[in-house]
């Protein structure tokens, strides 16, 4: 297989309570016929080429995929926003993207297995680094599998007349076990944490961890209690806090937060870590951007959805009421105010002569105008969560980490997989679901009060994945496997139209029966159709042999 020169940035991975680490730019040689007798030689080069194989981790483009869910809407046209309001063809980019970087990844990680064992270096060592690049290549055929069903499972370099080249699909079980299978055996030959020097790769509970994901998603939820609990009994992780519950979850997603350079952070099991000067991202000023529409919108639908401080639905509870904006937020799951931003809390939104906000420092009310005067808004909500504030006024300057997977998914994947085969006890709440809600002083969940009040447990275990994990890449991913499609065929819509201080700004938008702004119609989800992508148009032209998803 030949391969152009090329430049690597490294991508450091968390998979351990804490990291030190600095980011390397990689050269390497052609991988043709006449170097690779050069090349796969020592550790150094294993190291590159391992290197080069986290490269196709997803980094915020973890964080984008959440605008093809109900929770976040993207301000203007965006082709994952046209995914989640099923209103796309096999020919939008995201689609054929999709499908060439995950196995361009695939491709570059045949290549390492196929030549990895040339090199003299320590046995285990070596094992390491391909149980690392083994992780890599299951990571991206959960992505392909979960997003197109049947794909072509290919574990080996191709020439071009190799007959796989234009051969089938797999079927989606095979692919599936194929990556439980591979990490499974990975688990036992990575470690559990690292030396300084190597921080910030693949360890055995980010294995597990994705291991329980990628179980939970395809209904194996034997496999997927086993795998979340083998990672809760390593005694490598635990929720992150800083001792006070009113700020402890928002950390988590700051600067403060970041295992780079806070020791206490041993929730974080993986994680696309950025560093100052060297790779950065601009996801804050996204969030809060002071002269623009905010990217990442929070929905209604998501502000409804957290429970309120005594542990009803807002449908339910007495201490709800909605007759002002303050309203959203008070007597509300701590989650809230730590996920969206609340009158009265510190953003970087605010530029002068922004009639709606009177403090530069402190959000008062949302901004509907786009006249260049502060943060403006489609749904009258803003996140807070994974802002840093200080990065709000720089422009990709932002190297907060992008976390892939920590501990609290790994308790919400064991509950869950727990409830689906009947042996949920509340005993295994309050190991669970319960930390996380102590975490942040939420009142506990409680089978007894659940039933009194006419609560599905299953269904409070799904809010509960909701709001723990909102603005991290799962919930379009959640709604597919919970087969809750009819979620995304509904209106996309924001705050009461009457709540907003300037009334002219919004006198125009369309509201609801209940006087909710309606930001976008015209979602629809098919059954039949949308819970798989279709094989993207430029694969079939190139191998008809692939076929077409139904519906498409």
């Amino acid at each position: 297989m030949t391969m152009k020169n090329f430049k690597y940035t490294l991508i450091i991975i968390l998979g351990l309570s804490s990291v030190s680490c600095q980011k390397e730019f990689l050269e390497r040689v052609p991988l043709d016929s006449s170097s690779d007798a050069t090349f796969w030689i020592n550790e150094e080069q294993i190291k590159a080429a391992t290197n080069a194989c986290y490269a196709f981790i997803k980094d915020k483009n973890t964080v984008d995929r959440e605008i093809m869910g109900d929770n976040a809407l993207w301000p203007s046209g965006n082709n994952y926003q046209s995914i989640g309001s099923g209103n796309y063809n096999s020919d939008i980019s995201n689609v054929n993207n999709e499908w060439n970087d995950d196995y361009a990844g695939i491709a570059r990680c045949n290549s390492f297995l196929e030549n990895y064992s040339k090199a003299v270096i320590d046995e285990t060592k070596k094992e390491r680094y391909a149980s690392e690049v083994r992780f890599v290549r299951a990571y991206l055929y959960y992505y392909l599998a979960e997003t197109f069903g049947d794909v072509q499972l290919i574990t080996k370099t191709l020439e071009v007349n190799d007959p796989e080249v234009f051969g089938t699909r797999d079927k989606n079980e095979i692919v599936v076990d194929f990556i439980l299978k591979e990490l499974d055996e990975i688990a036992g030959k990575l470690p559990l944490t690292y030396p300084v020097a190597d921080y910030g790769r693949i360890t055995k509970g980010a294995a597990l961890a994705f291991k329980s994901r990628v179980a939970l998603f395809f209904k194996r939820y034997d496999v997927a209690e086993k795998a979340a609990k083998e990672v809760m009994d390593l005694g490598v992780y635990q929720l992150y806090s800083n001792g006070n519950p009113k700020t402890s979850y928002q950390e988590l997603f700051t600067y403060k937060g970041n295992v780079l350079g806070n020791p206490n952070n041993r929730e974080t099991i993986m994680a696309y870590v950025y560093s100052p000067d060297i790779r950065m991202h601009n996801f804050s000023r996204e969030m809060h951007v002071p002269d623009q529409a905010i990217r990442w919108n929070p929905t209604s639908s998501l502000v409804d959805s957290y429970l309120c401080s005594d542990g009803l639905p807002i449908d339910k509870s007495p201490l709800y009421a909605e007759n002002s904006y303050e309203d959203y937020f008070r007597n509300r799951d701590p989650r809230l105010t730590q996920t969206i931003l609340q009158p009265g809390a510190e953003w970087g939104g605010q530029k002068d002569g922004n009639p709606a906000n009177t403090n530069l420092k402190i959000f008062t009310a949302p901004k509907f105008r786009a006249d260049k005067k502060g943060s403006v808004t489609i749904t009258g909500f803003y996140f807070i969560k994974y802002v840093e504030l200080s990065a709000v006024s720089t422009y990709n300057k932002d190297h907060n980490d992008i976390i892939i997977l920590r501990l609290a998914e790994v308790l919400l994947n064991w509950a869950e997989a727990k409830i689906e085969q009947g042996t949920l006890t509340q005993g295994d709440l309050d190991v669970s679901i319960n930390k996380l809600r102590d975490r942040v002083g939420m009142k506990r969940m409680n089978l007894t009060e659940l039933i009194a009040n006419g609560l599905s447990l299953r269904e409070e275990i799904r809010r509960e994945r909701r709001v723990e994990l909102a603005l991290e890449g799962l919930r379009y991913y959640d709604i597919l496997r919970w087969k809750q499609g009819n979620l995304l065929a509904q209106d996309s819509k924001g705050m009461k139209s009457s709540f907003a201080i300037l009334q002219n700004d919004v006198k125009s938008i369309p509201v609801d029966n209940e006087g909710n702004i309606v930001v976008y119609t015209g979602n629809v989800f098919i059954e039949t159709k949308n819970y798989l992508w279709p094989v993207p148009f430029a694969q079939l032209q190139r191998n008809p042999s692939l076929g077409q998803n139904p519906g498409w």
